[in-house]
């Protein structure tokens, strides 16, 4: 576990980039830190191409004092617009490299501790992934599950993009990512707070005001319910739903900080692409 002094800086937050669209991408070239002692946390889908994200993840390094990094779906997906055409974990180690070689921290490298206001705590990127296991109500298999979702006509291009090679689904891919994780969060030293960033929730409740329930089977697993609890969990960073708000969850933080389509954000009061404040707490916050 690695340690950087914050200063007098702020953990800032964001995700759901999608800077394959114009307006997006344009919101992160004005991205800026207010300290030059500010780290960003980015919850995953920057964009589908490699070289989308490569752009994205190596302006922002250039920026503040660190950025870490959890990958989305989007990351994951074998597009067909992308030049590289790696499937499932070969796909995701070319983006830890990528990333390593921008100086950006992954799921894969030790814990950083934040130093800064609020601190110190450990920050985990995670890669988790999901398991068919927030099912529609009434089903009680995947299969279930994944056949309502397609009678309604809401369905993850995740069945269609995100490969899971070389495991034999995604959700063997998902378990095999949650036991290794959790032996990681097991370890960090018991006298510190924790700050987990993945893409997903780590417990189902912030899918309950999804206008497609259904589509919260790709949102994650419940294999993580208790880990807010379990590894002493300050504040929960997550996105993937398009839903930017605050909820708290048995005393813990949970917040979504996603930016989203240009057809999402333009109907929201604020400017878009706003970065959400981890540490310290905005004035104001409960």
């Amino acid at each position: 576990m690695t340690s950087t002094v914050g200063g007098v800086g702020q953990l800032l937050a964001i995700s759901d980039l999608h800077i394959g669209y114009e307006e997006n991408r344009a919101l992160v070239e004005r991205m800026r830190p207010q300290t030059d002692d500010d780290w960003l946390l980015v919850a995953g889908d920057v964009a589908e191409t490699s070289a989308d994200i490569r752009w994205a993840l190596k302006t922002l390094a250039s920026r503040f004092r660190k950025v870490v990094w959890a990958p989305g779906n989007h990351e994951l997906w074998t597009h067909p617009k992308d030049t590289v055409t790696l499937r499932g974990a070969a796909r995701y180690d070319h983006l830890v490299e990528l990333c390593r070689e921008l100086g950006v921290t992954t799921p894969e490298d030790p814990y950083p501790v934040w130093n800064g206001p609020a601190g110190p705590v450990a920050v985990a990127p995670l890669f988790l992934l999901y398991d068919y296991s927030f099912l529609p109500a009434g089903c009680s298999t995947k299969e279930e599950g994944l056949a309502y979702a397609h009678g309604t006509g809401i369905v993850c291009n995740d069945e269609f993009l995100l490969h899971p090679d070389p495991y034999p689904s995604r959700e063997a891919w998902c378990r095999a990512r949650v036991a290794d994780t959790e032996r990681r969060l097991a370890a960090i030293p018991g006298h510190l707070p924790t700050v987990l960033v993945n893409h997903y929730p780590l417990d189902r409740h912030p899918t309950d005001v999804l206008w497609h329930p259904e589509f919260a089977m790709w949102c994650g697993t419940r294999l993580t319910a208790d880990w807010h609890h379990r590894f002493r969990v300050q504040t929960m960073v997550y996105g993937h739903l398009h839903i930017p708000r605050t909820t708290w969850h048995q005393g813990v933080r949970f917040e979504e900080v996603s930016v989203g389509y240009p057809r999402e954000w333009r109907k929201r009061t604020g400017p878009p692409g706003r970065l959400r404040r981890i540490a310290p707490r905005e004035a104001g916050a409960r």
